[in-house]
């Protein structure tokens, strides 16, 4: 886990039991500033030995709560544009998820932009997990037509690519730098995308409200988006880790022409 969220978490611990400690007290007013929280205050807050005396039992709530192991990778997995090991993994993982919602998903999504961090090679943390998907957003399955599965295609060219499950190839045409791209053609399953068809997609809760420039999800019918904590993205993510794990399987993931830009003479 990196230092940032440590600290975030550890001061979300303490302002969670001080407000259980004060309920006396009520909020009068609300001012903000920011403040970068980065390896600077290491040294500092190591010197410091009243802070360390008064971070140490919240440090270890935190350290046991985000260092149990939950699986392994066969190796280091980046997130980049068009198409990653990390972009194509966990939509895979949606797709995989749909058999314990009653779903059978035709393909899955997934925001590259909500990818927040890498993985290492080796063991894969709680903490790892938490890094990689910090936010709040659930496990959602819903139905588009083919005309507006391609209008999300569409959408997701313009931005250079998103995580699509190994289900879908993407074929652009760009140029030398791989911008200004036009899309050339797209499959699901090795076959053409039928305009009149329905398609069921798996994908995030923040991504079905049609964030990331991706509209054509607010065409969704259809959805089942279940609320519970255990239907967080990070924890589906977390279940997966494990079922490989209990097979004795390392996670594996890689770049194989999901999304391919073809360039320009």
């Amino acid at each position: 886990m990196t230092m940032r969220n440590r600290i975030f978490y550890l001061w979300a611990v303490m302002a969670l039991s001080m407000v259980s400690c004060t309920k006396h007290y009520q909020v009068t007013s609300i001012t903000r500033t920011r403040t970068m929280i980065d390896s600077r205050y290491d040294a500092a807050v190591a010197a410091n030995s009243e802070v360390v005396a008064f971070m140490t039992p919240f440090k270890a709530k935190v350290d046991a709560d985000m260092s149990p192991v939950v699986g392994r990778t066969a190796e280091y997995m980046d997130v980049y544009r068009p198409e990653s090991p990390m972009s194509n993994l966990l939509p895979d993982i949606l797709v995989w998820a749909g058999q314990f919602y009653g779903e059978k998903p035709d393909f899955g999504v997934y925001n590259t932009g909500g990818i927040r961090a890498a993985l290492p090679a080796g063991d894969i943390t709680v903490g790892d997990v938490v890094d990689v998907a910090p936010f709040e957003n659930k496990v959602c399955f819903l139905t588009l037509t083919g005309d507006k599965v391609m209008e999300l295609i569409h959408q997701m060219v313009s931005r250079g690519g998103e995580g699509i499950s190994r289900e879908v190839r993407i074929v652009v045409k760009g140029d030398k730098e791989g911008k200004h791209l036009t899309l050339q053609s797209a499959t699901i399953k090795g076959e053409p995308i039928d305009p009149q068809r329905s398609y069921r997609i798996a994908t995030i809760d923040y991504v079905a409200h049609g964030n990331d420039n991706m509209t054509a999800f607010k065409a969704g019918t259809d959805v089942n988006m279940p609320g519970r904590d255990e239907d967080l993205n990070r924890e589906v993510i977390m279940r997966y880790f494990r079922e490989m794990a209990a097979q004795g399987k390392t996670v594996e993931a890689a770049v194989d022409g999901r999304f391919t830009i073809v360039t320009e003479d």
